[in-house]
């Protein structure tokens, strides 16, 4: 089965529309106020209201207040709850919706509590000081094979481009690989024909 493909960081009705049309399977909106790539909730309902039904909508939170995702799932329709902080398993599950949770991924003891998060799918990004995630920067991957044994679908995100995410597939074997700045114009802009390529290039990988 072909690797799945979220593309992140959607953050206007082009792009969404485009990333679609390339194949891919989720797109992620981030509602973190702090990110380059933050969305509006109104913003974000918009271009969902605009993308084919399939797609799978993702919420992306950072340590977000209980209502503040309950209203995020009222107002604009996601799928799929992305959490980046430093939540609870107990706070991840919580909300009626399928849930992942992210790790910033240093060595292995970054994965040490991984087993203790009981969400739909685990999602592993390189650990960049500061910084939550959309760095452009990749870890070791025999690290995402070790976190596939422990029994949830695996996410691999990190510092993949469209020159490098055919590899990180047939390294991995992942369920599925999200791209957020490796396919930019500028932060919160998509280079239409980068979305392109790197989903071609994955879902090509293991043919």
């Amino acid at each position: 089965m072909p690797v799945k493909v979220k593309i992140c960081g959607i953050t206007n009705v082009e792009d969404g529309l485009a990333a679609a049309e390339a194949g891919a399977d989720a797109l992620g909106f981030i509602f973190y106020e702090h990110s380059p790539r933050f969305v509006p909730i109104e913003k974000a309902a918009t271009v969902i209201q605009a993308l084919p039904p399939m797609i799978v909508k993702v919420g992306v939170f950072v340590d977000a207040e209980e209502e503040m995702v309950y209203r995020a799932i009222r107002e604009s329709g996601l799928n799929l709850l992305q959490f980046h902080g430093a939540e609870s398993p107990e706070y991840c599950v919580q909300f009626g919706l399928m849930s992942m949770k992210a790790f910033r991924v240093r060595d292995a003891q970054s994965l040490a509590h991984v087993a203790d998060f009981k969400t739909d799918a685990w999602l592993l990004d390189a650990h960049s000081p500061g910084k939550l995630g959309g760095t452009g920067e990749r870890f070791n991957w025999d690290l995402a094979i070790e976190a596939r044994k422990l029994g949830r679908p695996i996410f691999l995100a990190g510092g993949l481009t469209p020159e490098n995410v055919a590899e990180a597939v047939r390294h991995v074997d992942p369920y599925a690989v999200d791209v957020s700045s490796g396919v930019e114009a500028s932060p919160g802009k998509k280079d239409h024909g980068k979305v392109k390529a790197f989903i071609d290039a994955a879902k090509g990988a293991l043919e």
